[in-house]
Parts: C-alpha cells; structure tokens; sequence
C-alpha cells in the first residue's frame, strides 16, 4: 500500500432544458425526475429492461477537451448526490483528455423510480455494465463517491476484466454498521422519516459532514437539488426510492470482501469525515464506535492489494467539492502514473 498525505437499447437523445416546475416560499421545486435542474452537459437516455419492466437510465457522456488519451472514466454517485455532482470532477478529467460517462443510477434523480424494484448493488453494476456495453467501452477506470464507493467495489468484483482501475471517494461501507450495533429499520420508517426532508434539515446535516463545518455558498446548489424533489409532486417517490436504497446500503456490505479485489486502487479519504448510515437508529455507546474515517481509511487500504492511500486531515465527506483543486490534483496524478 502507497499512502500519502495532502494538505438492453441505447438511444442517444439530447434532452431539452426545462425550466423549475414552480418555486415555493421555500426555494425551487423540481419534479419527481429532477425535472427543472439543469445538468451541466447534454444528458442521453438508456433504456433497459429490468426485472419485468421498462426503465431509463439517464447519462451524461462528456468528450475528452483537446487531445484524447483513449480513456474513460465512469462515475458513480452517492446517495445523496446525482451525476451532475461530478461537474468540476468531469471538467477536470476531460481537460486531461478523458471520457467521461457519468449516469444517474435507476432509483436516483433523471432516472427511472420504479414503484417496485429488488435494489441490489449487483443490480446496480449490472444496469452500468450493459450501459457500457450498448457505448462499445469493454474498459474503463471505475470511479465512486458514497454510495457510488460501494456500487463501485461490487462493480469492480464482478467485472474485474472490465475495470482498468478503482477510485473510491470517501466511500460508505468501509464498516458493517447493522453488525456494529446499528439496528434494522424497515422500509416503511425509512419512507415516513425520508417524507420529513428539508434544506434545512439537508444543509445542516452537509455542512457537519460534507464539509467538516465549513459552509461555502456554492453548497447550496446542491442542496437545493435534492430538495427540490421533496417540494412537489416528487416528494412521495423520491422518499420511496430512498428508502429502499437504505435498506440495501444496510444489508448488502462490501466490507468484508476488499482483500478480492484485483485491480489497482486509489482510496481517497477526507479524515474529517464521519459518514454512518443508520446512526441516529443506534445508541449512544454504538454512534461513538462509528464514522471514524481518520482510523477506517488507513485500515481498509492495507486489506486492499493493490492500494494507494490518500488523505486530507482538514476535509469531510466530499472532498472534491470542498477543495476541488487539491482533489484533482492528486486524482491526477494518480491516473496519471498508472496508465
């Protein structure tokens, strides 16, 4: 392990920009497909046939600026994130001459919110794989944040012929919370408490864990875009959709499986993360054993085989959103000596 320190059918079809549906006293509201929040590059629909139904896949597929060097990078999202979150995360890349596809993940934002649907980080991967497939890309450099750190590990570990190479960004299940002492929630309490959603709520909870306190007015960009979906008509869907994911973030781990992994991997942490699903669920004594980052980083890059380590003392949970600039730089460099 290196560890470093550092202060289905495709269819191409651009989709229309649109306008917000309204705005409330509240802020922007967006509809249930996210409908209304521009996305930074031309969005192309996926369309797949999922488990008895008809579903879409929305992506954002950004050509390398100047010289291409034959790469791509796939992005995955977090839970609390949609693909045009990546956007100074993509600029960066495409100017180093990488493509860069970066989808909504089914259940997320742009994409298809099925009512009924077996959420499962497998399926998940498989949904990406045939994306990749349908775009001719048999290689590529898996990249997640979050959520997306673990849809990214179980992507790795059924395609490792298919991934050049891993990135995992602040990425969630680093610990088995239910097996720490977090308890089973039930779909239906993830839903009631998911309906309660505010930007208050979300700003302040983003601020403590995103940003490690700090608060730059360019956050609330995002915060209103997950916001805006719980103003409207989208509030129920969106709540479901979210609720379900919980539940597989819960019981579906990845930790325990770091030491198969076969590919080269970046694991980049800001130490002043303290992620942990389910937290508030548990006791007292339990939440103080839970999110340590600054300890979980380091211990899940020495099971890594292949691994390089890198940390931000000063920065939390999205460290390419609060310091984009050293963030790059060290992804870059990175990349840049395994190519």
């Amino acid at each position: 392990m290196r560890s470093f320190l550092l202060a289905p059918l495709f269819i191409s079809l651009a989709l229309p920009a649109m306008a917000a549906d309204n705005t409330s006293e509240d802020g922007p509201v967006y509809g249930p497909r996210l409908e209304g929040f521009d996305y930074p590059w031309e969005l192309h629909r996926f369309e797949l046939n999922s488990q008895q139904q008809s579903l879409e896949m929305m992506y954002m597929d950004v050509a390398p600026q100047g010289d291409p060097n034959g790469e791509t990078v796939v992005l995955m999202h977090g839970k609390n994130f949609c693909a045009a979150t990546w956007e100074s995360t993509i600029r960066a890349l495409t100017q180093q001459g990488y493509r860069v596809i970066a989808p909504d993940q089914i259940g997320f934002c742009k994409s298809s919110k099925p009512q009924h649907y077996q959420y499962s980080f497998q399926q998940l991967a498989n949904n990406t794989h045939a994306l990749l497939d349908h775009l001719e890309i048999d290689n590529a450099t898996i990249m997640g944040h979050s959520m997306g750190g673990m849809l990214a590990t179980r992507y790795a570990l059924m395609y490792p012929e298919a991934t050049h190479q891993l990135v995992l960004v602040d990425p969630i299940g680093l610990e088995d919370w239910k097996a720490k002492g977090v308890p089973w929630q039930s779909v239906d309490d993830w839903y009631e408490s998911g309906k309660q959603a505010s930007a208050e709520k979300m700003r302040e909870y983003q601020q403590e864990t995103y940003y490690a306190g700090e608060w730059e007015p360019e956050y609330d960009r995002w915060v209103e875009m997950q916001a805006g979906m719980y103003r409207g008509e989208g509030r129920d869907i969106n709540a479901w959709s979210q609720a379900l994911t919980y539940d597989m973030v819960l019981t579906q781990p990845v930790v325990y499986e770091f030491e198969d992994l076969e590919v080269p991997t970046l694991l980049v942490v800001g130490d002043q993360d303290n992620t942990a699903v389910g937290k508030g669920l548990a006791s007292e004594e339990v939440q103080k054993t839970l999110g340590h980052y600054d300890e979980l980083g380091p211990e899940i890059a020495e099971r890594i085989p292949e691994a390089t380590y890198v940390h931000f003392e000063d920065l939390g949970h999205s460290p390419q959103v609060q310091a984009p600039e050293r963030f790059h730089d060290a992804l870059l460099e990175w990349l840049g000596q395994n190519r």
